[in-house]
């Protein structure tokens, strides 16, 4: 067999209020990770998005995870997925981030079918979106291996009070296998 890549296993587990999440959110908002999402964030913004992803989980309106390597136990990156309102419809908006050492390897592949898994079982809402900035090639392309469909460009305000162009896309719960 040619150039098979190894299976990559990996699991996520919800987002916890423990010292290692907290350093997970300082190593993924540092200016390499977000130079895609317009910058790093203060202490004081990553503290607040933690407590935003506990509330996210406690509320029930979405699922925000930490992606764990198999079977070293190692963080490797965080996603999630959160009720939003989109073009006047309660959809789930999905977004991620591997560590730089980690990425290229599968591991946002299987993190992302992972959630989808975990959002479809829920049976709450139809549709999953991701708005990756159209300079991201590497997020687009996983959103395409995850079989979202594109639906095209879009203004996207992240963070609040910037604006970029992203790529819409779309997932539909429903047909997802």
């Amino acid at each position: 067999m040619a150039n098979q890549q190894p299976l990559i296993q990996i699991r996520i587990e919800s987002w916890a209020d423990e010292d290692a999440n907290m350093e997970l959110l300082r190593r993924t908002y540092d200016p390499e990770m977000t130079k895609h999402l317009g910058g790093p964030e203060t202490e004081e913004q990553l503290i607040a998005r933690h407590k935003r992803y506990l509330k996210v989980n406690k509320a029930g309106t979405g699922r925000m995870c930490s992606i764990v390597l198999l079977p070293s136990l190692e963080v490797v990156g965080g996603i999630g997925y959160w009720e939003t309102l989109h073009h006047g419809e309660t959809v789930y908006e999905m977004g991620w981030s591997v560590l730089p050492p980690f990425q290229g390897k599968g591991i946002a592949v299987a993190a992302i079918a992972a959630a989808i898994s975990s959002a479809k079982s829920e049976q709450k809402h139809r549709f999953v979106y991701a708005f990756p900035s159209v300079d991201n090639l590497a997020s687009n392309a996983i959103c395409k291996k995850n079989n979202f469909s594109i639906i095209g460009e879009c203004e996207f305000e992240y963070p609040k009070g910037s604006f970029m162009r992203c790529n819409e896309w779309r997932l539909d719960l429903e047909t997802t296998m």
